[in-house]
Parts: C-alpha cells; sequence; structure tokens
C-alpha cells in the first residue's frame, strides 16, 4: 500500500485506491479519445486535400441560383473518358455557351463545363465564347487542362451600347484567366456580338457606315483598342488575336480595320431558304457580303462564320416554318450534309451553331432561339448523323 494511505484504514484506503484507478482510467479514456479525434480530423483534412487537389486547380466556384444546371459525374481523371462512336472530329468551330452563365444567375459548374469539353473535343478543335461572365472562361480554360484535349477557343466579350460596366468586367476576368492559365489554348478575343445590329436597331437605322452607324463603331472601337493594350500590356509568349463578331449586313469598315478577324452570323433559316438550298446561300453571302468586302481593307482582316445552323422546333406552330422548309432533325441532317464537308474542302472556317439546345433562349425568346443544338440539353445527341470528313 502506498505510503499516503498507511494512516487510513483499510476501507478508506481501498476507497481512495479505487477512486484514484477510476480517475486514472478516465484520464486514459479522455486522452485516447482526443488522440482518436485528431487522427478523424487528420484523415478528413488529408482526403479533402486529396479530393480536391488529384484534378489540378479549380477556379473560383460560381454561387449555383438558376436551378437549371445539375452536377455531372465526370470520374476521377476527366483526360480518360469514353468515347462517342457517332461522333467525328468534322467540324471546323462549334458555337458553345457554358449552361448556366446568363447574369446575374450564374449557376455554371466545372463538372459539367467539363463534360461538355469532352463532347465537343470528338467534334472539333476549335469553340468560341460569347461572353466571361460567371467565370465562364476560367471554367472552359480549366476544363481544357483537365481533360487535356487538343482545342482552342476564342473567348468572348459582350459590349452593351450605354453601359461600359460589363465590358471592363468582362475585360478582368479574360486577363485574370489568361494570366493563370497562360495564353496557349487562346486564339482570340471577340470583343462584341452583334452589337452594331443592336447599336443601329436600337437607334432606327439600318446602315453600319452611316453617321448612326459611326457613333456605334466609336464605341466598340474603343472597346477593341482597349483590349488590344490589354493583351500587349501582358508581354504574353503567345499571340492573341483580337476580333469582333456581328450579324452578316452590319459590319462597320472602321471597326473591321482595326481588328485581326471578324466573326459574320450567316444564318440562312432567316433568309427564307430551303435547308436543301441553305448551304450554297451561305457561302455566297459570307463570300459577297463579308469575305470579299474586308479584303479590300489595308489589314484585310480574316473573316469566318460565326453562326450558321438550321434548328430543329418550334415553340410555336407559327414559326414552325420561316418560309423556306421546317424546323425538324431531318432538315438540320440537310444542311450539316450540304455544309459541313464542302466548307471544309473549300477551306471557309465556320463555327456551328451550336452545341447543344438551350432552355433559357427558348424561355426568353421562344419560337425556334432554343433550338439550334446538335445535341438536345441533356446532351444526347440529336437522330442525326455526324458527318465524317476532317476538318482544316
Amino acid at each position: 500500500m502506498p505510503d499516503q494511505y498507511q494512516n487510513l484504514d483499510g476501507e478508506t484506503a481501498h476507497t481512495l485506491q479505487q477512486n484514484k484507478a477510476q480517475a486514472k482510467k478516465s484520464k486514459l479514456i479522455v486522452i485516447f479519445s482526443l488522440i482518436t479525434l485528431l487522427l478523424l480530423i487528420g484523415g478528413g483534412v488529408a482526403a479533402w486535400y486529396f479530393i480536391t487537389h488529384q484534378k489540378g486547380s479549380t477556379p473560383p466556384a460560381t454561387p449555383d441560383n438558376s436551378g437549371n444546371s445539375t452536377t455531372v459525374d465526370i470520374g476521377d481523371d476527366p483526360s480518360k473518358f469514353e468515347k462517342d462512336s457517332r461522333l467525328h472530329k468534322s467540324f471546323y468551330g462549334i458555337a458553345y455557351t457554358p449552361e448556366g452563365s446568363l447574369m446575374p444567375n450564374c449557376g455554371n459548374k466545372l463538372e459539367n463545363v467539363i463534360r461538355d469539353i469532352q463532347l465537343l473535343s470528338q467534334l472539333t478543335g476549335r469553340i468560341r465564347l460569347y461572353g466571361s461572365d460567371c467565370n465562364q472562361t476560367a471554367l472552359v480554360l480549366e476544363a481544357i487542362k483537365q481533360t487535356k484535349v487538343d482545342m482552342e477557343v476564342y473567348l468572348g466579350n459582350y459590349v452593351v451600347p450605354d453601359d461600359n460596366t460589363p465590358y471592363q468586367r468582362q475585360r478582368d476576368a479574360i486577363k485574370e484567366a489568361i494570366v493563370t492559365y497562360g495564353p496557349d489554348h487562346v486564339a482570340g478575343i471577340t470583343v462584341g456580338n452583334e452589337f452594331m445590329l443592336n447599336y443601329l436597331t436600337a437607334h432606327q437605322s439600318k446602315e453600319p457606315n452611316g453617321p448612326i452607324g459611326q457613333q456605334g463603331a466609336a464605341i466598340l472601337k474603343a472597346d477593341i483598342d482597349d483590349t488590344r493594350q490589354m493583351v500587349a500590356d501582358m508581354k504574353l509568349s503567345k499571340p492573341i488575336l483580337i476580333g469582333t463578331s456581328d450579324a452578316g449586313s452590319f459590319f462597320n469598315k472602321d471597326v473591321l480595320a482595326s481588328v485581326d478577324y471578324g466573326m459574320s452570323n450567316v444564318h440562312a433559316w432567316f433568309a427564307n431558304q430551303t435547308a436543301s438550298a441553305a448551304a450554297n446561300w451561305v457561302f455566297n453571302f459570307f463570300d459577297e457580303t463579308n469575305v470579299q468586302p474586308a479584303s479590300q481593307l489595308p489589314n484585310k482582316p480574316k473573316m469566318y462564320i460565326a453562326e450558321t445552323g438550321w434548328p430543329t422546333k418550334s415553340s410555336d406552330a407559327g414559326n414552325a416554318n420561316n418560309g423556306g422548309s421546317p424546323a425538324s432533325t431531318q432538315t438540320l441532317q440537310t444542311f450539316i450534309d450540304t455544309f459541313v464537308c464542302q466548307a471544309n474542302s473549300e477551306n471557309v472556317g465556320y463555327f456551328f451553331f451550336e452545341f447543344c439546345d438551350e432552355k433559357w433562349k427558348d424561355d426568353i425568346y421562344g419560337g425556334v432561339e432554343g433550338w439550334w443544338g446538335l445535341f438536345n440539353g441533356d446532351r444526347t445527341l440529336k437522330e442525326i448523323t455526324i458527318p465524317d470528313c476532317a476538318a482544316p
């Protein structure tokens, strides 16, 4: 018996020994519990680190408050994905907007953009974006990084005539994305999409080179010059071209004289053409209205078809047939069959419109606006056959 218990009676000493032993046991339990808790926390931190870092760096998250996008499973290694035998890399380029990239309700997700890039890379080596809000530039470049596909992007800055804040916001987002990911996958920056068309329409004019057109051109050209200066100041290892995009008949000469390339929206559907005649109409219109005039300018900007395609349905009967052929998968197939391989063989640069159906366009505009995709909104291929002819 320990010395400190020698002057106590046996029962009391025994009780104290039991209490001390119990206290020691309790202390050991507490210590063991704390060690176990620390190990669990450490394991959780390690698991978090592994999960968040095994796929590379992730751009800042955007809030998902749009309600129009669900997260998809892209697997542990996005560069290893199953190829679809129905898809062929036959398109020069494709117009693309990540789902949930419409301000102010940003809801795009990296996982969904990765899924889209996996599909797009089986169809083309080029995509064009329309804007840079909702972090879409960084998301697309991160998706290309993780999938390790051969893809270049024409970034977009959607310019608003009466408010320069959106331009500045998107310009800064583009700069940050290029600083983060470098210029290797960036082919160009397109400043403005149908800016002149919208400006002239708002001012009840149809003359892009008239007095009102010159007013709008001055606004757009200032943003183009600002973007060019931004890129020059970055002193990048690879040049990035600066361009603009507009409706085919609405290019201003001063604007074209200030860019490296122009992108022209050329839609046979809105010109009331039949599906069988649509491809030839697109080629002729583009050459006569855009290519030839641009070749007369001192800088000779390269001209691309920014949008061309065919809708597959209309949300109302009044727009189901636009005077030529109806909106259907069959007529889309006719346009694909007569346009894609011919454009490739003639080295016409184009961005097929578009990757998939977009519900927000249907909600806002109705008619055929939301139904131009090669894929349905859920990313299932429509009942069409993709041609097998290599794009330039």
